[in-house]
């Protein structure tokens, strides 16, 4: 197991070579990227379908000019701005079980960062199935504000749980920054957990 002891360097050229895929661009998947993109994991592999809007600016790693943009798109753009040195590979279209194994088959670990209860349930189901070997850090539970006691991290075999795993989004439980950003940050911290520990 490596130290926790390293210098950027050391961590920057440790994570160089290393590829991460992450599932979805909103909250999760936008804050974790750019997370993973200054402590300088090599390559990012982000898939997304959805265009920026207004309403998401209140938790997800974009800006008022990139309205209508694709997330993928714009998202690649910030990362650049963060690190030109990560390699982005983008993905515009729907996850699907059929395509899974494609998008993600380079990557040594998969993040997920869906909005939908059927997506999230999708996703965990087909990648255990068809990457047993590969480590899947999921959000679950990060809605409204506040109770910051019950955010926690928990791991079953290679599934990473982050986040209450209670709260659900409605419109009386908005997702909003703080939180979020929280759950996308030990998303982040888990990917380096588990690179650097390899």
């Amino acid at each position: 197991m490596t130290s926790f002891f390293m210098t950027v360097e050391q961590i920057r050229k440790k994570l160089s070579g290393r590829t991460v895929g992450i599932a979805g661009c909103g909250g999760l998947g936008s804050n974790c990227a750019i997370a993973l993109a200054r402590v300088g994991v090599g390559t990012l592999i982000l898939v997304d379908y959805d265009v920026v809007s207004e309403g998401n600016l209140n938790r997800q790693y974009y800006f008022q000019d990139q309205i209508g943009k694709k997330k993928v798109s714009a998202l690649e753009e910030n990362i650049q701005r963060v690190n030109p040195e990560i390699s982005v590979r983008t993905k515009d279209l729907k996850i699907e079980p059929s395509n899974i194994i494609s998008l993600f088959r380079d990557c040594e670990v998969i993040v997920e960062a869906f909005d939908l209860a059927d997506q999230k349930e999708m996703l965990i189901e087909t990648v255990l199935s068809v990457f047993p070997d590969k480590d899947l850090v999921i959000g679950l539970g990060m809605a409204g504000w506040g109770k910051n006691e019950l955010i926690r991290y928990r791991k079953i075999d290679r599934m990473h749980i982050c986040g209450d795993e209670i709260s659900e989004v409605s419109d009386e439980m908005p997702p909003l920054a703080p939180r979020v950003g929280i759950v996308a940050n030990i998303q982040a911290n888990i990917v380096l957990q588990i690179l650097l520990q390899e």
